[in-house]
């Protein structure tokens, strides 16, 4: 299997300005994501930047660093256009590792691109894990999947999906606790896509259910792809969205 891993790693951050670089245990944040990436067995791994900083201090660990244009809306803009300056082929499955990230374990990242490698079929894969509270259900900021029956994504959405009427009746409420039947999934966003399929990604305009939920992912769906979506073989551990986040995995990889 021929996989590389793209860190896309922008500087600017309304929580957390120029978060790539922030100390943890003596290192910048973006060198632990990168040496996860490595660990995985990925044939390449690169970190995509459109900041003269992150670069440097990149290039310092002896990261391959690739200059992105400043305007790409999403990450997966900039990996489409990282796979075209890398001249990444129809052969080639690209893992989207956000550069927020420093606990990602490596055995999930080769995980997800061994996914999309046996399943054929699809555009793409990801991965998920059993939500075992209904807090986590009820939280908007905690994305829930459903999938088929082969596990290929329905709909990923902010809302607890799906929907257990009896259950929930007519007052949803997170302190009523999961029904004994209850199957529910939340997001991982960690991502493997074949190289060829960025191309034809980044050509569609946003779609209305991805506006409304502020999901990227969405617009695979919507026109038409698969995603196929894997239970993590082990927790994904804590991402750094906030001054609280990194105060946690500070303290864990002290």
């Amino acid at each position: 299997m021929i996989f590389c891993v793209v860190i896309p790693a922008r500087y600017a951050s309304s929580r957390l300005p120029g978060k790539p670089l922030l100390d943890i245990a003596g290192k910048p944040m973006i060198q632990h994501v990168y040496e996860r990436a490595v660990q995985s067995g990925a044939t390449e791994v690169v970190i995509a930047t459109d900041d003269e900083r992150i670069r440097q201090v990149a290039a310092d660990f002896g990261a391959l660093v690739c200059m992105t244009a400043a305007h790409h809306p999403t990450g997966t803009d900039r990996l489409a256009e990282v796979a075209r300056l890398r001249g990444y082929t129809s052969q080639h499955i690209i893992v989207n590792l956000q550069g927020d990230e420093p606990l990602m374990p490596p055995a999930l990242i080769r995980q997800v691109a061994e996914n999309l490698q046996s399943h054929p079929q699809a555009s793409a894969a990801t991965l998920c894990e059993r939500i075992t509270s209904s807090a986590e259900l009820f939280d908007p900021h905690l994305v829930k999947v459903v999938m088929d029956k082969q596990s290929y994504a329905l709909y990923f959405s902010r809302a607890p999906i799906p929907w257990d009427r009896d259950a929930f009746g007519q007052t949803p409420d997170a302190a009523n606790g999961l029904p004994a039947r209850s199957e529910h999934y939340r997001h991982i966003g960690l991502y493997a896509y074949r190289a060829e399929f960025l191309q034809d990604y980044v050509q569609w305009p946003p779609c209305i259910i991805e506006q409304t939920e502020s999901l990227e992912q969405l617009r695979i769906l919507w026109n038409g792809h698969t995603l196929h979506v894997a239970e993590a073989l082990e927790n994904p551990g804590i991402g750094v969205d906030t001054a609280e986040d990194l105060a946690r995995v500070q303290q864990l990889l002290k």
